[in-house]
């Protein structure tokens, strides 16, 4: 059964903008300052240009083959079976550990620390009902939570430019190379909330027109919101920003606003559960379009036949993440997802470039700085985590190396193997 073609271009952009106006623009400036240091706004530059020819990538692709999966699902299709299994299986298992990223940064701004776990517990586990009863309501909440984030957002900015004549902060660290890639790859994560758009290809209305466009418009705003928010922390944290834990609360501190502050950590819960609820979304698309092909169980390929949703991808899903809740730190978790990402971006951009000329949207010189930008900012990333990532990549690529040797096939249209 195909799923029911629902969300609009403003639901798109929605999705997108919910995915990537998440909790890493609350979080996310203090390890990026601390590396990056005067070169944070290069770092941005950088985050945004390889996350433009990835989103230029993923639209070529999305508007080529608009069905569940994302890269996937494009990359079966454009360069083979063992490529598009790498991006799928990559997309997920990194995706699950920013699940329950996102989980613990909302706990951490909505509940007292003794707390924590259980309320990450709790909103993983509502989020997860909530996509289970359709599409469109998912849509409907995710502009509501961005509305919120981008509230939160406008309240810092405002205040804290409007102030800048007060702050004198510390200088920034002296900007290196090194340091400007490894902010550069921090912050590319929080731009990477557009393949959301293009895993929920077979729910979109006239899906080669809109997916595009909704790509490079919540991309587009994205971008904006982060520019403001970065020279906003800048001029009124400077140094001080790369060792807050809270540097948006800080901001209107310093600003001489501090009871402005609960308007922020409501603002970034209200980002982190918009955030999450994109990510199972996505994910659950992902893991449908993977069982469909057995490449995961594909008990996880059956879709709700009342709401249309593939209602146990996304119950499994759900579970994953509250599994590592109760047992992992995601410290190091974080640096594994980056590399999942990472991964996932390369094989889009290696199947675009594939793509002949009747497909062809964008010059295949975006596909090629993609691809190298993926490869130099996993460079970046922590060994242990490259290596821990790596690993688990390893195992997923062994699962179905055995699977085809046992000769399981995914089923025929009419349900019997082939």
């Amino acid at each position: 059964m195909p799923l029911a073609r629902r969300l609009t271009l403003g639901d798109a952009v929605a999705i997108g903008l919910g995915s990537m106006v998440g909790a890493g623009v609350f979080a996310v400036w203090a390890p990026a300052i601390g590396v990056a240091g005067s070169g944070i706004l290069v770092a941005l530059a950088i985050a945004a240009l390889v996350a433009y020819c990835n989103a230029t990538a993923s639209a070529q692709l999305a508007a080529a083959h608009p069905v569940a999966g994302g890269t996937y699902a494009y990359a079966r299709a454009e360069i083979g079976p063992w490529w598009g299994f790498v991006a799928g299986w990559s997309f997920v298992i990194g995706k699950i550990a920013s699940c329950a990223a996102m989980a613990m940064t909302f706990a951490a701004y909505a509940a007292p620390e003794s707390w924590r776990v259980p309320v990450s517990v709790a909103a993983v586990a509502a989020l997860t009902v909530v996509n289970c009863f359709g599409i469109t309501r998912t849509a409907l909440l995710t502009r509501i939570l961005v509305a919120c984030a981008l509230l939160g957002l406008a309240v810092v900015v405002a205040f804290g430019l409007g102030s800048t004549a007060i702050a004198s902060p510390p200088p920034l660290e002296e900007a290196t190379a090194y340091g400007v890639l490894q902010g550069a790859g921090l912050l590319f994560f929080a731009f990477a909330g557009y393949a959301r758009i293009a895993t929920l290809g077979e729910e979109v209305v006239d899906p080669a027109r809109t997916i595009p466009r909704a790509i490079v418009l919540a991309l587009g705003g994205a971008v904006a919101v982060y520019a403001l928010v970065a020279v906003t922390v800048i001029m009124t944290l400077g140094a001080d920003a790369a060792t807050s834990t809270a540097p948006l609360v800080d901001v209107l501190t310093v600003s001489g606003w501090p009871a402005l502050a609960p308007v922020v950590r409501i603002a970034a819960a209200a980002a982190s559960l918009g955030a999450l609820l994109a990510l199972i979304t996505g994910i659950g698309r992902t893991t449908l379009a993977m069982a469909r092909e057995s490449d995961l169980p594909r008990a996880l390929a059956r879709i709700d036949e009342r709401w249309q949703v593939p209602r146990r991808a996304e119950i499994a899903i759900g579970v994953a993440v509250i599994g590592i809740l109760l047992v992992a730190d995601l410290r190091d978790a974080i640096g594994f997802s980056s590399l999942g990402v990472l991964l996932y971006y390369l094989v889009a951009n290696a199947a675009a470039f594939r793509q002949d000329a009747a497909a062809r949207r964008y010059p295949r010189a975006l596909q090629v700085v993609g691809a190298l930008g993926c490869l130099l900012l996993v460079n970046t990333l922590p060994v242990l985590a490259s290596l821990v990532g790596t690993a688990v990549v390893l195992i997923g690529v062994l699962y179905r190396a055995i699977r085809l040797r046992m000769g399981i096939s995914p089923p025929s249209s009419d349900g019997r193997a082939r």
